[in-house]
Order: structure tokens, then sequence, then C-alpha cells
């Protein structure tokens, strides 16, 4: 089953359980800056880079244009250990305030990874590789929580993850709205106005995991020049 960016389902009001999954790390507050990203059109490819949350995304897409095996480099980030589910070669494992980055630099077979993100949604996949359509770029390092920007803080760029690609169907899930450009630029602010608790539930563990979180998103944008703004209610 192929992923849909988070962005595109809520727009297109196809919420499910990855949307809610997106939002367990945020609380009550307004987000800046969130989901950057920025393209050009090139003669037969697109140019795309992308702020941190697209990582997962476009792994799990490239990944999906694999036939055979896939040279990949970088790291799988997380709390937990998960050298006992993983089919592949750990090259080690580093270490620090609680979250562990197991470093990777091996062949493999595409479902191994795709089968780890099914079981481990909650990791983040910092992997580089190429695959038939597209050569994917993704910082080794792990992303910065979703707190609120303080103020004098200077604008993040979408540099993250930077991706050369053939392949329309990212364009298109990416881009829903605007998926035919020249250049174009995204960025959009969260916003969370409520917190709705579980009912008869007093574990607090379970508490935050079924908590949804109710508020909208502000898409704006730059397409070839020309500036729009969009806004959609969610609750997930």
């Amino acid at each position: 089953m192929e992923m849909k960016s988070v962005l595109n389902k809520i727009f297109n009001s196809n919420i499910d359980e990855s949307v809610h999954h997106e939002f367990l790390k945020f609380s009550r507050g307004k987000f800046e800056n969130r989901y950057l990203l920025e393209g050009k059109k090139q003669k037969d490819s697109w140019s795309i880079k992308t702020s941190s949350e697209f990582a997962n995304l476009l792994v799990d897409e490239c990944l999906r244009e694999v036939t055979g095996e896939v040279n990949i480099k970088g790291a799988i980030i997380c709390t937990f250990d998960l050298r006992n589910e993983v089919k592949f070669k750990i090259e080690r494992v580093k270490q620090f305030m609680g979250v562990k980055q197991f470093i990777v630099d091996c062949v493999v077979k595409p479902s191994d990874i795709l089968d780890l993100m099914v079981k481990q949604p909650r990791a983040f996949y910092a992997l580089s590789f190429s695959s038939p359509l597209s050569t994917l770029k993704i910082k080794q390092k792990a992303p910065k929580s979703g707190k609120p920007a303080s103020k004098g803080e200077a604008e993040p760029k979408a540099d993250f993850c930077s991706i050369k690609t053939s392949n329309k169907k990212i364009i298109e899930d990416l881009f829903f709205d605007f998926p035919n450009f020249q250049t174009i630029r995204m960025k959009h602010t969260v916003e969370i106005n409520d917190v709705i608790l579980p009912h008869g539930i007093s574990d607090p563990v379970k508490i935050r995991e079924m908590a949804k979180k109710k508020g909208k998103i502000i898409r704006e944008m730059e397409v070839d020049g020309k500036k729009e703004r969009k806004e959609k209610e969610f609750e997930a």
C-alpha cells in the first residue's frame, strides 16, 4: 500500500491512523514554518527540497521504485532498540540522551526496510540512496522537536531532504493542488486549538497515545511567482 503525505490526506479529508500518529508530538499552540517544500521543474525531472517531516514518506516512495536490491546509507533513529527486528546489517549504534541512531551502510531488499517502516512507523528513517527514478539524500541526524519557534529565531530552510526525481507520483503527492509548476515554495502553519482526551482511560501513556488533536493547517505557497493560501480544519 502506497503512502500519501499527511498534508495530502488532511486537505483531501482522508484522515487515518498515520495522521493521528503525526500529531502525537504536537501540543496546543501555533507552530509556524512546518512542512517546508521547494521545487523546480527541470527538463525531464524535478528537483525538490523539504524539511524533515517528509523523510519517511520519501524513503517509502523511492523504495517502491526499486526492483532487486539497493545500496542504502544513513541512520534509523528512535528511542527503542530495533536490532532484533531488522533483516539487514547495522554497522553500529550511536546513543545520546536516550535517542539511538542505528547506522546502516549496506545492500538491502526494499521490502526489508518497508516492512520495518510498517512495524515501526515512529522511527525516523534518515536514509539516502538512488532508485531507478530518484536520487534521495537525507541528513543523518534526528529532526528537531515540534516546539513553537521563539521570537527572533531564523526561519528554517527546506534543506533536510533533497530529491531529484522523474517520478510524477511523488510530485502529485507533495504538490497535490499545484502539480504543474516551474518553481514552487510552500510552508505550513499548524494550529492546535484543542486536545480531545479519551473517556474512561486512566493510564497517562494511553491517554497521550489516544488523545486527538483538533485545529487547522494553513498552507501558504508561491507558485511561479503567484502567492496562494489555503486553510483546512482537522481532527486527528
